[in-house]
């Protein structure tokens, strides 16, 4: 835009006065967690508060995600307010006194996009790119329009994601080999026109127009951020740093230093030196028995999903202990006799923890469970994101030490197999023992009784 407005509030230094400074009209700020990159989303728009036809729409991929603590509704009422703005929370929007509105949607599904057919948005928002499509994104920009005297635009944050489309579409600002930022290339500005589906890049607007005639190429910028960028976060939060160099390494790889190359693969999660053997877990201890399901039997022919039965336990000090591993296979009428029998083996002081499968098959089971272990403390859990977010956690602990084994005949299928994660063929002692560090840490009210 060349009709850019000074800002009622001053961006930070930096990184984030880049992104509310370009003129580009695509502008990415991304790279690291934790970068001011949200905040400066909410302030784009507040230049144009004064303009009676101006809109904006600041999309998340979900619902929940623009309302959860700490969101972009709850963030943007520190903000808005301040401005005269008035919040129509039915419709996650603000209208300012001179009839300037920016509301917060979200395109959860695929077909959310169609949604948006006849719209006419000036200032577009993506928080979070790589959540979203490229169908979507650039089915936006169609809707990217403006009658209100503002060119139209769009601005969007992201964190590092090696396999979305968007990693493509930024390349040429990313170093091949290390998968950091180019710094000096940092808010470079190229442009893009389509021919025939595919992106072709040019240095200027002109050497695209001279060889491509009759188009109107895009600009577009991408603009590095870290959480080193931030003061305001690093003052308020000095502990954020901290957490993020306690995740595993691919996220740690990620949201801390924005590195766009790496991915998952086997051996960044579970290394076998994260391991150490203790001889005995210390008595004052908690303890759960957590079963990943499987019921099919292992013949010459098949190599099946084992039943897992994965026996976790956490002291006074946070510090965990693997204590047993089983696998299983068998039919579903020896799976459900053999669970019995440990059941009765660890005790009722153990907890006995049960993943659900999706849908009405997998609540019956876990129903039909709970009611065959009447006496002992059953909890069940479907779980809600896929293996690698649900498994990171724990590998963090991992590395950091705080996961010991007793001693043990399953040490190498066990370590075997959490070090082909997410690559190897079974996981299910990496979803057996997610799941139970998960109910030790998070349902700490079933533990405390």
């Amino acid at each position: 835009m060349t009709d850019l407005n000074p800002l009622p509030f001053k961006p930070q230094l930096g990184p984030q006065e880049q992104f509310l400074s370009s003129t580009a009209d695509i502008c990415i700020y991304g790279g690291a967690a934790g970068g001011g990159k949200s905040w400066g989303l909410l302030l784009e728009p507040i230049r144009y508060t004064e303009n009676p036809d101006f809109s904006a729409v600041i999309f998340r991929r979900t619902s929940p995600q623009v309302r959860n603590p700490g969101g972009l509704w709850d963030e943007s009422q520190k903000l808005y307010a301040t401005l005269g703005g008035i919040q129509k929370t039915s419709t996650l929007s603000w209208e300012f006194p001179s009839g300037a509105a920016v509301r917060f949607a979200h395109l959860e599904h695929e077909k959310n996009r169609l949604d948006w057919q006849g719209a006419q948005i000036p200032l577009i928002g993506f928080d979070e790119l790589t959540h979203f499509t490229e169908s979507q994104f650039f089915y936006l920009l169609s809707r990217n329009r403006s009658l209100c005297g503002v060119k139209p635009y769009v601005r969007a944050t992201t964190n590092p994601d090696n396999d979305s489309w968007v990693a493509r579409l930024i390349e040429w600002w990313i170093d091949k080999e290390s998968g950091y930022a180019i710094p000096e290339r940092s808010g470079v500005v190229r442009w893009f026109i389509r021919v025939q589906d595919k992106l072709i890049w040019g240095g200027t607007k002109k050497e695209l127009m001279d060889v491509h005639l009759n188009t109107q190429p895009k600009s577009l910028t991408f603009i590095n951020a870290s959480l080193t960028d931030n003061a305001i976060l690093m003052k308020q939060d000095p502990g954020y740093a901290a957490n993020l160099e306690a995740l595993p390494l691919v996220e740690r790889e990620r949201l801390k230093h924005g590195n766009w190359r790496i991915r998952p693969q086997a051996g960044l999660y579970f290394k076998r030196p994260y391991f150490a053997v203790a001889q005995a877990a210390p008595t004052n201890i908690r303890r759960i028995r957590y079963w990943d399901l499987a019921a099919t039997e292992k013949t010459d022919t098949n190599d099946p999903d084992a039943t897992v039965g994965l026996k976790l336990a956490i002291d006074e000090n946070g510090t965990f202990y693997i204590e047993d591993v089983l696998h299983i296979h068998a039919s579903p009428l020896k799976v459900e006799q053999a669970i019995l029998n440990v059941a009765q083996y660890d005790g009722i002081e153990c907890l006995i923890g049960l993943e659900q499968d999706p849908g009405q098959a997998g609540k019956m089971e876990v129903s039909y469970y709970t009611r065959k272990l009447a006496g002992f403390t059953v909890m069940t859990e479907r779980p809600m994101t896929n293996k690698i977010t649900r498994a990171s956690p724990v590998a963090a602990q991992a590395e950091a030490g705080n996961i010991k084994l007793l001693p043990g005949n399953w040490h190498d299928t066990f370590l075997n197999e959490l070090e082909r994660f997410p690559e190897g063929r079974h996981d299910d002692c990496v979803d057996a023992l997610s799941g139970a560090f998960h109910l030790l840490v998070n349902r700490r009210e079933y533990l405390m009784a």
